[in-house]
């Protein structure tokens, strides 16, 4: 809530915590680091989400109750229902509990909602007791308009969160999109969460965001089953200002 310290706002963040490692080079290495990363001195993190080809590799190794993310139609955002359909039923079989979805946001740039909602409706489909996250990329639909009708069209498609970006683009989230999902998810007819990936490296960052939640959701909301942070960096940072450490000694950490 507004007025918490720094370190009240790393403990929370922690916790809703995506910890990531989508890099196009990612190798098996790096996921078993990422995965012993994810239950730290101060708690576990929310989810690992890694490249579906991992999946196998993260149940042996993962310890409840860190979930298993991984991306879907990720990071283009494609047109073809069926593959995206495919993709999920795969990644599920094969144990991810949570599904991050890219929606065929170039579609809904041109008008054409209804390749949207086929894209979505074929992973929802799939999806059972899986979460299912759909991917906006708020940094490429820009206007809060566009934002608005992309996040009323993933919740009506039965997202569990709506998210703002792959990362992978120039724009990634920002406060201003954050505001409009976040408002869109305040007027649903159903409980649906938010998550904030892309540039948030800091527990400044954090701050912003979880005040935004605060404040338009209620200081009570934000929950590990209701808001994410998708990111890479952020753990340092978080666990730097739990630890107690400076920024000087954050270096190489």
């Amino acid at each position: 809530m507004t007025g918490d310290t720094d370190a009240a706002i790393a403990r929370r963040a922690l916790s809703m915590l995506d910890l990531t490692d989508l890099a196009d080079d990612c190798r098996a290495s790096a996921v078993n680091a990422l995965v012993d990363r994810s239950s730290t001195p101060h708690g576990p993190v929310a989810a690992v989400c890694i490249w579906p080809q991992f999946i196998d590799q993260v149940r042996a190794r993962i310890r409840p109750p860190v979930q298993i993310a991984t991306v879907i139609n990720f990071p283009a955002g494609g047109e073809n229902a069926q593959r995206a359909a495919d993709d999920a039923r795969e990644a599920i079989r094969d144990g991810a509990d949570e599904i991050d979805v890219v929606m065929p946001y170039r579609a809904l740039l041109r008008g054409d909602e209804t390749i949207v909602r086929e894209v979505l409706d074929s992973v929802a489909q799939e999806c059972g007791e899986a979460t299912l996250k759909v991917i906006l990329e708020t940094g490429a639909l820009q206007t809060p308009d566009l934002i608005r009708r992309a996040s009323e069209i993933a919740i009506s498609c039965g997202a569990n969160f709506i998210k703002t970006s792959t990362g992978k683009i120039a724009v990634s989230a920002t406060p201003e999109a954050a505001r409009v999902m976040l408002e869109t998810i305040r007027a649903s007819v159903r409980p649906v969460g938010f998550k904030a990936a892309g540039g948030v490296r800091t527990v400044a960052d954090a701050r912003v965001y979880l005040e935004l939640a605060d404040e338009i959701m209620g200081s009570n909301w934000a929950t590990s089953a209701t808001f994410r942070f998708g990111a890479s960096g952020l753990l340092d940072a978080l666990l730097a200002q739990l630890d107690g450490r400076t920024a000087a000694d954050q270096v190489g950490y």
